[in-house]
């Protein structure tokens, strides 16, 4: 899913998230993210990664992007949101 919009300078100088949805330790982040175009005008485009968080043995928390069958209930649902936020703010 891709939506173009132009970029402020703000925007260009930080790469923190959009926007985050979290279900229990699954978690979608929506990130903007810069291009130059043909023209070379700068233009940006919206990325969405899923997450899973988990403790270690060492009690240190860690993320993995790969899933159980149990997750995927709430990676749909998050990436679900991701996508309405999307859709409705753009």
């Amino acid at each position: 899913m891709e939506s173009e919009v132009r970029v402020s300078a703000n925007a260009q100088k930080e790469n923190t998230p959009v926007k985050r949805f979290r279900s229990g330790p699954i978690s979608a982040t929506i990130w903007e993210n810069t291009t130059t175009d043909k023209e070379g005008e700068v233009r940006s485009f919206y990325s969405i990664s899923l997450d899973r968080a988990y403790k270690d043995a060492q009690d240190n928390w860690q993320h993995a992007n790969s899933y159980r069958v149990g997750d995927l209930p709430r990676a749909k649902l998050v990436l679900e949101k991701a996508y309405e936020w999307l859709a409705l703010e753009n």
